[in-house]
């Protein structure tokens, strides 16, 4: 999603202040940019600004304690209400059989702009009764976002900060536990400290690291990096490539998704990421990611999409470019407002991509997490607004 961190509400209607992590600026955000009491705007980068707890911050330590654990039973979902579940009037889903389909879950990534940050105050873990909920409603991936700066501060060479991996570790080992997949998504846009990454060594070292933590689990998928952007593209084949050096180096033989410049997404792929075919994997394991919103700009900003055909129509030549080459694609975001032109509209491309099961292997909604409060795409059980809109019909392609 363009909006680095969307860790809160975002503005809907003509509201004075945003809430507690709500957006507050950015480049064409028109909502409010002031934040509520106890709450200040701080800069998270050029597409986002984030209401964050206290006056504008200085920077902080993060929570090293060896105690430190997922946020789990002391997540209180939100208990906001939401508007009325949209009805789906749409056929069953078409053929074929999704491999992954499931949920976002963030968290971890959140505060970018106060690093490291404080576990609990700037960032958090998901909420594992959340994500057992989720399971029982049929839902098998879990895309689970985390920052580079927090799990290898001051450098990408740097060893684990043990707190922030534990937290992690454990996160994924609950999904795995549960017979699930963990898609492990360093949340960077391509950037570390907020520069591009163009040291495609160190990026190597950094996966190599990360490889052998997860390589002996094998519902663990790899996700070289959120959302490369406005960056060169031969730089974004070569991370990519990188990343699959060191982690097939390592010895883990799981799942990589690899990201796309522009924000990896798929209304542009087969026009800006026609290098990634180059991408080479001697595992024959790699899965391309793409993400797609259905608002004007497919920023993923707006409750509102464009028609009830969006979707398909800027997700059909990422179709035609998989199959062309031979390739295998998820969407590894997408989201719709909760009104029933949105509602038809993820109906079209989740039929889409069902028809085109032999090169789309699923989807996975943004987002859960336990801070998302009245966020308009919130799939936080019981009441987040994307899943009171949206479980019913989601749960109709679940694998």
């Amino acid at each position: 999603m363009k909006s680095s961190i969307l860790a809160g509400i975002f503005a809907t209607g003509a509201v004075a202040q945003s809430g507690a992590w709500g957006q507050c600026g950015g480049n064409n955000f028109q909502g409010p940019t002031t934040c509520v009491s106890g709450y200040s705007c701080v800069y998270q980068n050029d597409w986002y600004s984030q209401c964050l707890p206290g006056a504008a911050p200085t920077p902080t330590t993060m929570k090293t304690s060896t105690t430190a654990k997922p946020s789990t039973s002391t997540a209180k979902p939100s208990t906001t209400t939401s508007s009325a579940p949209a009805t789906s009037t749409s056929p069953a889903p078409g053929k074929g059989k999704f491999k992954w389909f499931g949920v976002n879950e963030a968290g971890a990534e959140f505060g970018e702009g106060t690093l490291p940050g404080i576990w609990g105050k700037h960032f958090t873990f998901p909420s594992t009764s959340a994500i057992q909920t989720l399971i029982n409603d049929g839902y098998n991936t879990f895309r689970v976002g985390f920052l580079m700066e927090r799990l290898v501060p001051n450098q990408l060479t740097s060893s684990f900060d043990d707190a922030y991996l534990k937290n992690l570790t454990e996160t994924v080992n609950f999904i795995t536990n549960a017979g699930s997949w963990a898609v492990i998504d360093p949340h960077n846009y391509g950037r570390y400290y907020g520069k591009i990454m163009t040291d495609t060594t160190a990026f190597g070292a950094f996966w190599t690291k990360l490889a052998k933590q997860f390589a002996s689990n094998p519902r663990v998928v790899f996700d070289t990096n959120n959302e490369y952007n406005t960056m060169d593209q031969t730089l974004v084949l070569n991370l990519n490539q990188a990343a699959i050096n060191a982690i097939r180096g390592a010895g883990a033989t799981n799942y990589i998704f690899v990201e796309g410049n522009a924000w990896s997404g798929a209304w542009s792929w087969n026009v800006t990421n026609t290098n990634m075919v180059a991408l080479t994997d001697p595992q024959n394991k790699l899965i391309y990611e793409m993400h797609q919103y259905l608002d004007s700009d497919s920023s993923g900003t707006s409750e509102l999409c464009v028609s009830a055909d969006i979707g398909v129509q800027r997700v059909i030549g990422a179709t035609n470019w998989l199959r062309a080459n031979g390739k295998m694609g998820i969407i590894g975001e997408y989201a719709g407002g909760a009104n029933s032109q949105c509602l038809a509209a993820v109906t079209k491309l989740l039929d889409h991509l069902k028809e085109n099961s032999d090169v789309w292997t699923g989807a996975i909604w943004w987002a859960g997490g336990p801070w998302w409060d009245k966020y308009m795409y919130s799939f936080e059980p019981p009441s987040g607004t994307g899943y009171v809109n949206y479980n019913t019909l989601l749960k109709k392609y679940v694998a």
